[in-house]
């Protein structure tokens, strides 16, 4: 996908509201300006965690870029890279597919 079309992508992505306690935000240092932003990488990575969705996939749900979300993380004790030979030929083929 290229840069121009990922960005039309995370424009049409709907978006929701959520109320939060102020003490699970205060417990969790978030800055008030990150909170949505922090939200959404916290979850991508429980479902990358729970390998709901792939890491690529997770990185794009939270609209964080790869490498980003990959050293996120890493910070947080997931091993960011976890792929069988099986996963990474499958990677690999559908990366020639994209390149096309």
């Amino acid at each position: 996908m290229t840069s121009g079309a990922r960005l039309r992508y995370f424009e049409f992505m709907k978006t929701v509201k959520l109320e939060l306690p102020s003490a699970l935000l205060e417990a969790a240092k978030f800055e008030a300006g990150d909170v949505s932003q922090e939200t959404a990488r916290l979850l991508a990575l429980e479902l990358y965690r729970e390998d709901k969705v792939s890491l690529g996939r997770a990185s794009e749900l939270c609209q964080t870029p790869l490498a980003a979300f990959m050293d996120f993380v890493a910070r947080h004790g997931v091993p960011p890279l976890r792929y069988t030979l099986e996963d990474l030929d499958e990677e690999r083929r559908s990366a020639a597919i994209l390149e096309k």
